[in-house]
């Protein structure tokens, strides 16, 4: 007699298949809000140093949308 597998046995197998790569794109996530902390004073000081938003982007994989609303929040007046 064959094992029928149920609902609950496809959904754990689902879960156990997500659990290890959510885990590793949680803890990435955690590390890009930190290297995101550093890099807003960085871009913020290259816009004053007056490297262009396309230099920035291409160096930090920001978009220039990015560092335009991170100027914008941070009080800092766009130097290019």
């Amino acid at each position: 007699m064959e094992h029928e597998v149920t609902p609950g046995e496809i959904r754990a197998a689902a879960e156990a298949e997500l659990t290890p790569v959510g885990r590793r794109r949680i803890r990435l996530l955690a590390q890009l809000e930190e290297c995101e902390a550093e890099l807003r004073p960085l871009v913020a000081r290259a816009l004053r140093a007056e490297v262009s938003y396309r230099r920035i982007s291409s160096l930090t994989g920001l978009s220039p949308a990015t560092i335009r609303s991170w100027t914008k929040r941070s009080g800092e007046a766009p130097g290019t």
